[in-house]
């Protein structure tokens, strides 16, 4: 898919899910380096770089996007000619993507170890992470059942309990403002991330820091699936975290309200470190507050190459 189909896609939410997103900017910008006609390095790395800054715009807050796109370009300005740039970003592209689906699988099979027979899971969204520990624990035989938000404005949840109910899952479909009620009953929750920041607040689909608050109120441990590139490096340097607001009419059409009612439709929110019982990655399950070691460890002097 090509770079303006891309940035489209994720723009019109056809394209959705941190992971997916990144393997779809990593391999737009493979798609743009395969393509590219001529000789000039320099056209090149002015091409590749505008197609970098509009696919990081089509998606704002999702590091996941910003780290799968700088994993695809790096080091092509080290290289001399046009044939030696197609070759490295295409190849980063590839080991970016097999990476990134790996992480999905042993993220599934460390999580799922944290699921026994007679859990009551809870859900939130559409996580690919989330969902691989949820069926790699069915799949090992444990018997659970699962609750999964409808995930509001843009009804995620529907794709979320469709796959489980495809794996044969004992699965409910609940609507947002339910969390609490069916909290009592619930065990262990179980959400994807977006962003998560070097002191480990959690940065995911709106309506996550409810389930939060709701399963620290019931004493329900609270667990996030994320790989590890979806860690901001930013944040290490104070930035903040980009809250994407999108259209008002994905709430309410317009013709139905008065004319004075506003509307705000914030994409995301955040959870604080506190209310989070662990983060389960491709590296293993790991505390919030090990996120800066796990992130400093991973990209070393990089780092400040990214950054600057």
């Amino acid at each position: 898919m090509d770079v303006d189909t891309t940035v489209e896609a994720i723009k019109s939410m056809e394209i959705r899910g941190a992971g997916r997103i990144a393997r779809a900017g990593a391999s737009a910008l493979a798609d743009y380096a395969t393509n590219f006609k001529g000789d000039d390095p320099k056209g090149f790395i002015a091409g590749i770089m505008d197609s970098r800054d509009r696919i990081l715009g089509s998606r704002p807050t999702a590091v996941s996007l910003w780290n799968g796109v700088h994993a695809t370009i790096k080091g092509v300005d080290a290289c001399d000619t046009v044939e030696g740039m197609r070759e490295l970003i295409v190849s980063n592209a590839e080991r970016f993507n097999k990476a990134s689906l790996d992480a999905v699988k042993t993220i599934g099979e460390i999580g799922a170890k944290r699921i026994q027979d007679g859990d009551v899971i809870l859900t939130h969204c559409n996580s690919s992470a989330a969902l691989s520990v949820i069926k790699t624990a069915f799949r090992q035989g444990k018997k659970f059942r699962v609750y999964a938000t409808e995930s509001r404005p843009w009804r995620q949840g529907i794709l979320t309990v469709n796959e489980l109910a495809k794996e044969g899952i004992d699965i409910t479909l609940i609507i947002d403002s339910a969390v609490r009620s069916v909290m009592k009953s619930v065990t262990k929750v179980f959400v994807g991330a977006d962003t998560i920041t070097s002191h480990g607040t959690l940065v995911n689909k709106i309506g996550t820091s409810q389930l939060a608050l709701a399963a620290n109120e019931a004493r329900v441990q609270f667990y996030v699936c994320s790989e590890t590139y979806k860690f901001s490096p930013m944040t290490l340097f104070g930035d903040m975290v980009t809250i994407e607001e999108r259209d008002h009419d994905e709430v309410a059409k317009r013709e139905i309200l008065d004319p004075a009612v506003k509307i705000f439709n914030p994409v995301f929110d955040s959870t604080p470190s506190k209310y989070i019982d662990g983060i389960i990655t491709e590296v293993g399950l790991i505390s919030p507050g090990s996120v800066y070691h796990v992130m400093t460890d991973q990209l070393g002097d990089d780092i400040f190459k990214l950054i600057g």
